[in-house]
């Protein structure tokens, strides 16, 4: 389960992907330097965006390579979601 958490805003998502999409879209509410993003996988904090940093921190040894790995997996069964969508519509 992961979750984001920001000044004001706290949400759970099951899968990466939610969580990171969500994350990102709150970037241009973060306007101080005292404000962060962060998102948990369970209570492991593994990213993280604040003005100090050009791009979020991945945080942890192999979590870029584990979340990049969740994100290929999650974007290859909703493919496969899809195509079974369309394979059961006749039109």
């Amino acid at each position: 389960m992961f979750r984001v958490v920001t000044a004001g805003f706290s949400q759970e998502f099951k899968r990466w992907t939610d969580a990171v999409h969500t994350a990102n879209s709150l970037k241009p509410n973060c306007k101080s330097w005292w404000e962060d993003i962060r998102v948990f996988d369970g209570e492991n904090l593994v990213w993280v965006y604040s003005l100090s940093h050009t791009y979020p921190q991945y945080i942890g040894p192999g979590t870029y390579r584990r979340l990049a790995i969740l994100f290929l997996q999650e974007a290859t069964e909703e493919d496969e979601q899809v195509a079974d969508d369309n394979s059961n519509n006749p039109f």
